[in-house]
């Protein structure tokens, strides 16, 4: 049984008043609201950290001219810190325009992003465009008058970043993947792994051999699938078609023996989950098996808890 528990406080009428993909232009009368905009990632496991060098922020108002903010002092943030529902704010209740907004972006300085591999190793990083016209995020927003509007920018760097082909300049290549959420408009599931119960289930207690073992030295991860009842399948950003919203590494819990997950910032709606100890490149088609495929829905405001994987 899915058991829910109320964790952001959520103002009805806020609720009301703003709400992405609205309708209608910016504000002509000279009204205003506040707006902020925070950061967060889907983490991966391939790296160590991620680091990004942000130089400014860009809001264009449907029928305005661009806003600029500078982010110098936000400087290098490492993105594989932001999981879980931890967020880096951007910008914190700048006053603009009332309205419809249809894009953003962030400008990047590529020379100073770089990522660190396992063995501690420090590799480039390409971002097309990062400095000239910026990580492009477009679909309409509303900023409503005489209020304040919180959004979250979620930086997938799992379905990011990329090897790039041929003889290129970076190590690796950033092809962005944003997803843009208004903070009341969203929940988060969160669940626990029972890992030595699945080792052992597809090890010494496969007698047949009908299971494929858990990679070695991995924990494993929980895929994310928009919309019930979907059939579970890898991550491979080079396929058209169905991929995961997310996938969420497990991390082991501070005082107990199983590994527990969160998946933030899901809008309202159902969601598949299944949970998969084998690796995955998210470049390749991977016959992965999952365990623990259930439904589940997110409610606004509130912290939906997945069964056990897996189940008793």
């Amino acid at each position: 049984m899915k058991q829910m528990s109320r964790v952001f406080v959520v103002s009805a009428l806020a609720s009301a008043l703003v709400a992405c993909g609205g309708s209608g232009g910016s504000s002509s009368s000279g009204e205003t609201g506040s707006v902020s905009v925070g950061l967060t990632d889907a983490p991966t496991m391939e790296l160590s950290s991620v680091n990004i060098a942000f130089n400014a922020i860009r809001l264009k108002p449907a029928d305005g001219d661009w806003l600029e903010f500078s982010l110098d002092e936000t400087g290098v943030v490492d993105l594989l810190t932001l999981q879980g529902g931890v967020t880096e704010p951007l910008i914190t209740n700048e006053e603009v325009p009332a309205g419809v907004y249809n894009e953003i972006r962030l400008i990047i300085d590529t020379d100073s992003s770089t990522v660190t591999t396992p063995d501690g190793g420090t590799g480039t990083l390409a971002v097309p465009s990062g400095e000239q016209s910026g990580l492009k995020l477009k679909g309409d927003f509303v900023v409503a008058a005489d209020s304040s509007n919180n959004f979250t920018i979620d930086f997938d760097v799992r379905k990011s970043i990329v090897n790039p082909p041929g003889n290129a300049l970076a190590d690796y290549m950033l092809k962005p993947v944003l997803r843009l959420v208004n903070n009341l408009e969203v929940g988060e599931i969160e669940g626990t792994v029972d890992y030595t119960n699945i080792v052992q289930t597809r090890g010494t207690a496969d007698t047949n051999g009908e299971l494929t073992d858990c990679s070695p030295n991995y924990e494993g991860a929980v895929y994310v699938y928009e919309g019930a009842d979907v059939q579970p399948i890898d991550l491979n950003v080079t396929r058209d078609g169905t991929n995961p919203l997310m996938v969420v590494p497990v991390t082991a819990q501070e005082s107990g023996s199983l590994y527990e997950w969160t998946a933030a910032f899901l809008t309202e709606g159902q969601y598949t989950i299944a949970y998969s100890c084998q690796l995955d490149n998210n470049e390749t088609d991977e016959a992965l098996e999952f365990d623990g495929q259930q439904n589940v829905s997110v409610v606004a405001g509130e912290t939906t808890v997945a069964d056990p994987i897996p189940q008793p």
